[in-house]
């Protein structure tokens, strides 16, 4: 399902005295998150912008500079808040897709037009991602490789994949 917000990062710690956070990213690279001007946090069900003065990575993390955040106590207080970008903002090239949007995604052999079950997770392994595709209780691990993946459909919450010979064989 397609949500307005998607959850991008998380404020893990602070960096100096003048108020800079470092966030851990949950995004492809730090350099995604570093492109966004505006984040949001979330209050209750509402959803609030910051203002991004300044965002640059660091290794694994981004250090972000906040509008209104001047101080170390000002930094503390948003430790572990989630950050979130607005759909609309976000660019996407076409075949490129989020992994919030894959969860729940119905996946179909290709072949047969069989049900296998549903994507409940993905992992990202380093060399490509593996999908955790869930039916009558039991979990099956799926290479996210061209070989199998034949088409995602975000706007029909479907997948169609030739799998790999045993996987689904109990």
């Amino acid at each position: 399902m397609k949500k307005d917000y998607i959850e991008t990062g998380k404020f893990v710690g602070t960096h100096g005295v003048r108020g800079g956070l470092r966030v851990q990213p949950w995004c492809d690279s730090p350099d995604f998150l570093c492109q966004f001007k505006k984040l949001y946090l979330k209050n209750g069900g509402e959803y609030q912008p910051i203002k991004i003065k300044t965002s640059k990575p660091h290794g694994n993390v981004v250090i972000m500079e906040v509008d209104g955040v001047n101080s170390m106590d000002d930094a503390e207080a948003l430790r572990g808040k989630v950050l979130y970008i607005e759909r609309k903002d976000l660019k996407l090239e076409a075949g490129q897709y989020l992994i919030s949007d894959l969860i729940g995604s119905k996946v179909y052999d290709v072949d047969t037009e069989n049900l296998l079950g549903e994507i409940s997770d993905v992992s990202k392994t380093g060399a490509n991602d593996v999908w955790h595709i869930t039916r009558g209780g039991k979990e099956y691990l799926i290479p996210v490789i061209d070989d199998v993946v034949i088409n995602v459909n975000i706007d029909e919450n479907k997948v169609l994949i030739r799998p790999l010979k045993g996987i689904f064989e109990d």
